[in-house]
């Protein structure tokens, strides 16, 4: 798989890391900016996408399933059932990253 480097498509100042030839080149403050806007009514949509915004920072898929939401105002069972998915793998995986011990280098004495 290929990554380079595109200007966001919205401010054009911001450089996004491109990982697939369908990903979009927004950058994460505008696609915060796009997400966060629109307040979300429904309390089970509400409890699905209040998970930690680092999750949201780290995952261009979470990113995505929650734009989705905002733009079309619902979601599929598949996608529900994938977005609980991935944001459990996502937890793991920082929770996993906070829990790992930090080497030390011993400099010269």
């Amino acid at each position: 798989m290929v990554e380079y480097k595109e200007r966001c498509m919205v401010c054009k100042k911001a450089m996004v890391i491109i990982k697939s030839r369908r990903q979009k080149a927004v950058c994460l403050a505008c696609q915060f900016r796009g997400i966060e806007d629109k307040p979300i009514t429904d309390p089970i949509f509400q409890e699905l996408f209040n998970i930690d915004p680092k999750l949201y920072e780290d995952s261009y898929f979470l990113r995505d399933i929650k734009a989705k939401y905002m733009r079309f105002g619902s979601l599929s069972e598949k996608q529900i059932e994938v977005f609980k998915k991935v944001a459990d793998e996502e937890a793991a995986k920082l929770k996993k990253a906070a829990d790992a011990p930090v080497k030390v280098k011993k400099g010269l004495q």
